[in-house]
């Protein structure tokens, strides 16, 4: 009889050397908080993480499937992890994708040797794979995990803030994307389940909390706004009740709410208020897309750009401060030289605080593909840089009236107590896409920073996207 031993989903005998999973996660925030909800699993069950491949007995990779850089980025990473550890599981919207041929799989195709391919939010699935290969060496409850957040798990984000996903999926069919496909059909999380991540979060430190989904605007709508419970109380499965709940947790604690991919529905007035009575921050991440309503007719998006500019004007009206960033596609198939000026001059017009554009990239399984008029690459990448340029200008004139003011700065880096200066984030700053704060050396000796803590700072000057502020 052969002595090789073939791991099951036992676990592994105590006395045996704890296993290390290594652990890269690619992608947007949603792709993120898939990646802490297994890697809170991992801890929960013994599992210890691996800095390198070649440290761990296993390598996951959370793969990003949306365009075409993204899916080379995962697949060379697949291929790195392959060559440096040999054990692989795949995970991710890069797994949902299928190959060349029928039934087959495009991870598959391309590295026929992984061990296992799952598609997103498939916790489970990973587990079972992981449990197949590298048997688990225990099982405590989840409060023993170490690094954990209560009932939140383990974050991947600094201490200071974090990521709350409130649903999965979308119901919408944007020619474009393929998200859909691979995620599903928007599912909303319970209510009471989302608020009690949420107080966990802030109870662990947390001073900024992230709303994201494929569609915020759209939480509740596939279980018809149902009732929940939280605390003892009723609470509807709906964004404003959610966003009001969500300011209470966070004034509690002295934190931020931040909202993130919101659709411009109607039913979104009704949350400017609360931005205006300083429960949440003001502040709102919109995917226009486009504005010409014949381009966003191609798209299948769900607004119109008079309607947009209508809408923003009765935001601004209600809460002045508010700012709002958005996304944008350049070149799509069809799209016009005067439709393109009309996404011009609406993002001057509607003064968009932040803007980021892609030109358009066809993407495997997109119904856009088969739209007439597809524009070289030539072309759709110099629309991408003429909308920046406008994009930069609109943006710095609005920063340029931050001059003078004193602002609440998040510090997220502070060397030395800030006694150098450091870098934070005012509520027009979303972590990672927006712009920071360049604080400068304290004047008062006594003055100190701290990453995760709130201090005052008075805006010199604008550097860039970038504002520079001297701490007060």
């Amino acid at each position: 009889m052969s002595s090789e031993h073939t791991p099951t989903s036992g676990t592994a005998a105590a006395a045996g050397p704890v296993p290390k999973i290594g652990f890269v996660s690619l992608g947007c925030p949603k792709a993120l908080t898939d990646s802490e909800l297994i890697l809170t699993q991992l801890r929960a069950e013994g599992y210890e993480t691996s800095k390198t491949f070649a440290g761990a007995d296993l390598v996951i990779v959370n793969t990003c499937g949306f365009i075409d850089d993204a899916v080379k980025e995962s697949l060379d990473t697949i291929g790195e992890a392959l060559a440096e550890n040999g054990k692989v599981i795949v995970t991710g919207c890069l797994g949902a994708k299928a190959g060349t041929g029928e039934g087959s799989n495009l991870v598959k195709d391309v590295h026929p040797s992984v061990l296992a391919v799952t598609g997103p939010h498939a916790t489970q699935e990973v587990m079972d794979a992981v449990h197949l290969h590298v048997p688990k060496p225990h099982d405590p409850f989840i409060d023993l995990v170490p690094e954990a957040r209560g009932i939140a798990g383990i974050k991947l984000t600094p201490r200071h803030f974090a990521y709350l996903k409130i649903s999965e999926g979308c119901n919408h069919r944007c020619s474009f994307c393929i998200i859909p496909s691979m995620r599903g059909d928007l599912v909303s999380r319970p209510i009471g389940e989302v608020l009690n991540e949420a107080r966990a979060l802030f109870e662990s430190g947390v001073k900024e909390l992230l709303v994201i989904s494929q569609d915020t605007s759209a939480y509740g709508v596939d279980v018809k706004y149902v009732t929940g419970f939280w605390d003892g109380k009723p609470v509807k499965t709906r964004m404003l009740d959610l966003v009001a709940q969500l300011g209470e947790l966070a004034k509690a604690h002295g934190a931020w709410v931040r909202l993130h991919y919101v659709y411009p529905y109607p039913h979104v007035d009704d949350v400017i208020p609360l931005m205006a009575e300083g429960l949440v921050l003001p502040y709102l991440d919109v995917p226009f897309q486009h504005s010409h309503p014949d381009v966003l007719k191609r798209m299948k998006r769900p607004a119109n750009g008079e309607k947009n500019l209508d809408r923003l004007r009765r935001w601004r009206e209600i809460c002045p401060e508010i700012v709002v960033r958005s996304t944008f596609i350049a070149g799509f198939p069809g799209e016009t030289e005067a439709e393109f000026a009309h996404l011009l001059d609406f993002l001057k017009e509607a003064e968009i605080d932040r803007a980021g554009c892609f030109a358009y990239s066809p993407i495997d399984g997109a119904p856009a593909n088969a739209l007439e008029g597809a524009l070289p690459d030539e072309v759709r990448e110099e629309r991408r840089a003429r909308f920046m340029e406008v994009a930069e200008a609109v943006s710095v004139a609005k920063l340029q009236r931050r001059v003078g003011a004193t602002m609440q700065v998040l510090v997220d880096s502070a060397p030395a107590l800030g006694r150098k200066g450091g870098v934070g984030r005012t509520y027009a700053d979303a972590p990672e896409i927006d712009g920071t704060v360049r604080l400068l050396p304290p004047e008062k000796a006594s003055k100190t920073l701290k990453v995760g803590e709130f201090t005052r700072a008075r805006i010199v000057a604008v550097e860039g996207h970038d504002l520079i502020g001297l701490p007060i």
